[in-house]
């Protein structure tokens, strides 16, 4: 009868990644002298994909909490520079240096490179220095496209701007520079960016906004991956 319930408990508890139960490497059997830990299941990897909001959470070890994100379509982004943050759409998964197949299957996971949507960096811009990066090719065919009607952020007219607030525009204009890459990116409508969260443990694709050198380096292995292509 012991032996049937010790087979029942093993049965209930599911796969392990302990050692406790391998062999030695003379061959003798361990002796077993603690219970499993939650640690040492061996769940499923989260596998966060893109796609509209789906977060779980699992209880762990100690009775804590993770979140553990399956589809993921927003994140707040970073913009280190300018010294503010926006919650912008995920739009592709481009670069993994992992692994191909990560960037195949849109897997969001800490440090792949993403390309998100500018229109939220757009509307900062317009607002704190009255700089406008409107594609007009880009903007004409957001026009005929409805769901990108419906996906694009509120609009800002800097020619409706009062006086106190051009003043505020001259001013800091004086010290403002921004580098021609973003600038381009900007106009294209989509930004680089990198994932520094970690979506199967907290539930969130949060990042960084790439710039200067970090840029300069996932562009060239872009474009080395799309000349492979061809």
């Amino acid at each position: 009868n012991s032996f049937c319930t010790l087979l029942v408990v093993e049965h209930s508890m599911g796969l392990v990644r302990s050692r406790l139960h391998k062999l030695k490497v003379s061959g003798g059997k361990t002796k077993i002298h603690r219970k499993r830990r939650a640690h040492e299941l061996g769940r499923l990897p989260g596998n966060a994909r893109m796609g509209p909001r789906r977060v779980t959470s699992v209880r762990v070890r100690g009775g804590v909490h993770k979140v553990r994100a399956l589809r993921l379509d927003t994140g707040n982004f970073a913009w280190a520079s300018e010294g503010v943050s926006s919650r912008a759409r995920i739009l592709d998964v481009v670069y993994n240096a992992t692994s191909n197949e990560l960037v195949r299957t849109k897997s969001l996971v800490k440090n792949c490179i993403v390309s998100i949507d500018a229109a939220p960096l757009k509307l900062y811009l317009a607002k704190h220095y009255g700089v406008s990066m409107e594609n007009k090719k880009a903007s004409a065919a957001a026009s005929k496209d409805k769901k990108a009607k419906r996906a694009t952020a509120p609009k800002f007219d800097v020619n409706k701007a009062s006086a106190s607030l051009k003043r505020k525009w001259a001013f800091r204009n004086k010290t403002h520079k921004m580098e021609k890459a973003i600038e381009e990116q900007l106009k294209m409508g989509r930004v680089l960016a990198r994932i520094s969260t970690r979506p199967g443990q907290h539930g969130r694709a949060d990042g960084v906004v790439l710039e200067g050198a970090e840029l300069q380096f996932y562009q060239k292995k872009l474009d080395s991956k799309k000349k492979g292509k061809k």
